[in-house]
């Protein structure tokens, strides 16, 4: 089945297909249709029915034959353990760099060692990290490689085994996160309830939920739906839109399958 890094543009006549790019705003532009079950077979962002599956609150990272080949070797069945875990890590960390990008800058003007002046930026304080537990993990040392000093709260959520329903059993944040922007880390979206469960968390913690952006490698259609119709203010940035996700993640990441 093909990815969904694209979108369609309809004009009078025909559908001109063009990669999907973040706009000047940092929006995507994509539709708030409902999609209907992902069973249906998907081309370029649409279903069978023609509807658009994505939405500006989901953002996809641009497609480039390097991102296709790290998708492609973690969804092969045949990959070693140390090829997935190097491939992953290389996802995860061109995840978090976009990530990063959408963390507010402030201007600022440094002095070079020559004595020049040099106008730039650099972050605003006030971001943290969240991880789910336990697939969230392994992006946390992605943005520590990036942000050596940045904060990571954790959460743990399971499904309870008679109703299979997300429960969460432990959280842990930083004391004054309803102040901060948030990074959340989950790596597979697949039906979209642990996070929502997750983000509940954070709320009752008094975070706004446009202060979260949640970082996934994967997602499938109906996760994005459901975590943005639960939460129309939050951020999701992933690398691939796909009715069937790579759900042996966690266990072949930690190498527990």
């Amino acid at each position: 089945m093909p990815c969904h890094n694209q979108q369609l543009i309809n004009s009078n006549n025909d559908h001109a297909v063009k990669q999907v790019r973040f706009s000047s705003n940092g929006n995507s532009v994509m539709s708030d249709t409902d999609s209907q079950s992902s069973s249906k077979t998907f081309e370029n962002g649409h279903n069978s029915d023609g509807d658009s599956l994505l939405m500006p609150q989901l953002k996809l990272l641009p497609l480039n034959d390097q991102i296709r080949e790290l998708q492609t070797i973690i969804r092969d069945k045949t990959t070693s353990r140390g090829d997935f875990v190097f491939c992953a890590d290389r996802l995860i960390r061109l995840v978090v760099e976009e990530g990063l990008n959408q963390l507010p800058y402030s201007e600022c003007t440094v002095t070079t060692p020559t004595g020049h002046k040099y106008d730039g930026v650099k972050f605003e304080k006030g971001n943290c990290g969240v991880s789910i537990m336990r697939s969230g993990e392994a992006m946390e040392q992605g943005l520590r490689d990036c942000c050596r000093s940045i904060r990571i709260g954790k959460i743990l959520i399971q499904s309870d085994e008679e109703t299979q329903r997300a429960k969460v059993y432990y959280a842990k944040f930083p004391p004054d996160i309803s102040r901060r922007k948030v990074l959340l880390m989950y790596p597979i979206l697949s039906s979209g309830n642990t996070v929502i469960e997750a983000v509940r968390v954070l709320i009752e913690h008094g975070l706004h939920p446009g202060h979260i952006i949640l970082l996934s490698l994967f997602s499938t259609p109906h996760a994005a739906k459901s975590i943005i119709r639960e939460f129309p203010d939050i951020t999701i940035l992933t690398t691939e839109v796909h009715p069937v996700a790579p759900t042996h993640f966690g266990q072949r990441y930690f190498g527990t399958d």
